[in-house]
Protein backbone atom coordinates (compact mmCIF):
# COMPACT_ATOMS: atom_id res chain seq x y z
CA UNK A 1 0.00 0.00 0.00
CA UNK A 2 1.43 3.63 -0.70
CA UNK A 3 1.88 6.15 2.05
CA UNK A 4 -0.52 8.62 0.21
CA UNK A 5 -3.21 5.46 0.56
CA UNK A 6 -2.79 4.60 4.01
CA UNK A 7 -2.45 8.71 5.28
CA UNK A 8 -6.20 9.04 3.74
CA UNK A 9 -6.87 5.72 6.04
CA UNK A 10 -5.64 6.58 8.77
CA UNK A 11 -7.77 10.55 8.39
CA UNK A 12 -10.79 8.92 7.30
CA UNK A 13 -11.15 7.05 10.63
CA UNK A 14 -10.00 9.58 12.08
CA UNK A 15 -13.05 11.19 11.15
CA UNK A 16 -15.63 8.89 12.01
CA UNK A 17 -14.02 8.48 15.41
CA UNK A 18 -14.76 12.10 15.84
CA UNK A 19 -18.27 12.16 14.19
CA UNK A 20 -19.14 8.60 16.79
CA UNK A 21 -17.71 10.77 19.74
CA UNK A 22 -19.88 14.34 18.47
CA UNK A 23 -23.01 11.87 18.45
CA UNK A 24 -22.38 10.22 21.53
CA UNK A 25 -21.80 13.84 23.23
CA UNK A 26 -25.05 14.86 21.99
CA UNK A 27 -27.14 11.85 22.86
CA UNK A 28 -25.84 12.50 26.34
CA UNK A 29 -26.68 15.80 26.56
CA UNK A 30 -30.24 15.68 25.23
CA UNK A 31 -30.68 12.53 27.66
CA UNK A 32 -29.50 14.83 30.88
CA UNK A 33 -31.44 18.14 29.52
CA UNK A 34 -33.76 16.96 27.32
CA UNK A 35 -34.94 18.38 23.80
CA UNK A 36 -35.05 21.92 23.05
CA UNK A 37 -38.49 23.38 22.70
CA UNK A 38 -38.81 26.30 19.74
CA UNK A 39 -41.53 28.83 19.72
CA UNK A 40 -43.41 28.25 16.56
CA UNK A 41 -46.05 31.46 16.76
CA UNK A 42 -46.01 34.04 19.46
CA UNK A 43 -49.87 34.44 18.88
CA UNK A 44 -52.57 34.52 21.76
CA UNK A 45 -56.01 34.69 21.53
CA UNK A 46 -57.42 37.19 23.72
CA UNK A 47 -58.32 36.31 27.22
CA UNK A 48 -55.61 33.64 26.71
CA UNK A 49 -53.45 33.88 30.14
CA UNK A 50 -51.79 30.11 30.00
CA UNK A 51 -48.27 30.50 28.84
CA UNK A 52 -47.35 29.22 25.58
CA UNK A 53 -44.65 26.54 26.05
CA UNK A 54 -45.57 23.43 26.12
CA UNK A 55 -49.12 23.88 24.50
CA UNK A 56 -49.82 22.73 21.07
CA UNK A 57 -51.43 24.56 18.50
CA UNK A 58 -54.33 23.48 16.64
CA UNK A 59 -56.81 24.23 14.40
CA UNK A 60 -60.21 21.85 14.13
CA UNK A 61 -62.13 21.42 11.06
CA UNK A 62 -65.06 24.06 11.53
CA UNK A 63 -67.89 21.30 12.23
CA UNK A 64 -65.97 19.97 15.35
CA UNK A 65 -65.38 23.78 16.51
CA UNK A 66 -68.72 23.95 16.32
CA UNK A 67 -69.17 21.07 18.59
CA UNK A 68 -67.07 22.07 20.73
CA UNK A 69 -68.78 25.26 21.44
CA UNK A 70 -71.49 23.18 22.86
CA UNK A 71 -70.96 21.29 25.26
CA UNK A 72 -73.03 17.78 27.31
CA UNK A 73 -74.70 18.47 30.37
CA UNK A 74 -73.00 16.59 32.57
CA UNK A 75 -69.76 16.45 30.33
CA UNK A 76 -65.77 16.98 31.64
CA UNK A 77 -64.84 20.51 31.88
CA UNK A 78 -61.50 20.15 33.27
CA UNK A 79 -58.75 17.64 33.49
CA UNK A 80 -57.22 17.46 36.92
CA UNK A 81 -54.05 15.94 38.63
CA UNK A 82 -55.23 13.99 41.89
CA UNK A 83 -51.92 12.54 42.69
CA UNK A 84 -48.42 12.65 41.90
CA UNK A 85 -45.83 15.42 41.58
CA UNK A 86 -48.48 18.01 39.34
CA UNK A 87 -51.20 17.39 42.30
CA UNK A 88 -53.49 20.57 41.71
CA UNK A 89 -52.90 21.21 38.33
CA UNK A 90 -55.91 21.62 36.13
CA UNK A 91 -56.28 21.81 32.49
CA UNK A 92 -59.59 23.11 31.00
CA UNK A 93 -61.00 20.81 27.87
CA UNK A 94 -61.75 23.06 25.17
CA UNK A 95 -61.80 20.25 22.50
CA UNK A 96 -57.90 19.76 22.27
CA UNK A 97 -56.01 16.47 22.26
CA UNK A 98 -54.15 16.39 25.65
CA UNK A 99 -50.72 14.87 25.68
CA UNK A 100 -49.70 13.41 29.10
CA UNK A 101 -45.91 12.15 29.23
CA UNK A 102 -41.94 13.42 29.71
CA UNK A 103 -41.47 15.16 26.58
CA UNK A 104 -41.10 18.96 27.04
CA UNK A 105 -44.01 19.57 24.51
CA UNK A 106 -46.61 17.38 25.87
CA UNK A 107 -49.55 19.80 27.36
CA UNK A 108 -49.07 18.23 31.04
CA UNK A 109 -45.00 17.37 30.99
CA UNK A 110 -44.74 14.29 33.76
CA UNK A 111 -41.87 14.53 35.50
CA UNK A 112 -41.83 11.02 36.68
CA UNK A 113 -39.97 7.97 36.17
CA UNK A 114 -42.48 5.82 35.32
CA UNK A 115 -43.77 7.59 32.36
CA UNK A 116 -42.32 7.60 29.03
CA UNK A 117 -41.46 10.82 26.43
CA UNK A 118 -44.82 10.41 24.95
CA UNK A 119 -47.21 8.25 27.31
CA UNK A 120 -50.60 8.74 26.85
CA UNK A 121 -53.19 11.27 25.10
CA UNK A 122 -56.77 12.05 26.37
CA UNK A 123 -59.00 13.51 23.11
CA UNK A 124 -62.43 13.96 22.29
CA UNK A 125 -65.08 11.72 20.40
CA UNK A 126 -67.52 12.97 17.86
CA UNK A 127 -69.94 12.36 20.51
CA UNK A 128 -68.50 14.66 23.19
CA UNK A 129 -66.99 11.81 25.18
CA UNK A 130 -63.27 11.68 26.06
CA UNK A 131 -60.89 9.11 25.16
CA UNK A 132 -57.83 7.98 26.74
CA UNK A 133 -54.98 6.37 24.65
CA UNK A 134 -51.90 4.44 25.86
CA UNK A 135 -49.41 5.88 22.85
CA UNK A 136 -47.26 2.41 23.24
CA UNK A 137 -45.86 3.23 27.15
CA UNK A 138 -43.51 0.75 28.41
CA UNK A 139 -44.64 0.76 32.14
CA UNK A 140 -48.66 1.12 30.47
CA UNK A 141 -51.69 3.26 31.10
CA UNK A 142 -54.23 2.40 33.96
CA UNK A 143 -58.01 3.43 33.84
CA UNK A 144 -60.06 2.29 37.28
CA UNK A 145 -56.74 -0.55 37.68
CA UNK A 146 -57.42 -1.82 33.97
CA UNK A 147 -54.16 -1.84 32.10
CA UNK A 148 -55.39 0.09 28.39
CA UNK A 149 -54.94 -1.89 25.42
CA UNK A 150 -57.35 0.42 22.97
CA UNK A 151 -59.17 3.62 23.07
CA UNK A 152 -61.00 4.20 25.60
CA UNK A 153 -63.43 6.01 27.32
CA UNK A 154 -63.39 7.84 30.28
CA UNK A 155 -66.47 8.38 32.36
CA UNK A 156 -66.43 11.23 34.58
CA UNK A 157 -64.34 10.75 37.89
CA UNK A 158 -62.79 7.97 37.12
CA UNK A 159 -58.74 7.70 37.59
CA UNK A 160 -55.80 7.86 34.95
CA UNK A 161 -53.24 6.02 36.47
CA UNK A 162 -49.55 7.01 34.62
CA UNK A 163 -46.75 5.56 36.73
CA UNK A 164 -47.44 7.45 40.26
CA UNK A 165 -49.79 10.27 38.83
CA UNK A 166 -53.18 10.45 39.07
CA UNK A 167 -55.54 12.40 36.46
CA UNK A 168 -59.53 12.39 36.52
CA UNK A 169 -62.32 14.01 34.08
CA UNK A 170 -64.33 16.06 36.21
CA UNK A 171 -67.00 19.17 35.71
Amino acid sequence: MSELTLTVMRLGFLAVLWLFVIVAVQVIRSDLFGTRVTQRGSRRTAGDTRPQQGRQQQTAPPQQRQQSGRQRRGAPTKLVVSEGTLTGTTVALQGQTITLGRAHDSTIVLDDDYASSRHARIYPDRDGQWIVEDLGSTNGTYLDRTRLTTPTPVPLGAPIRIGKTVIELRK
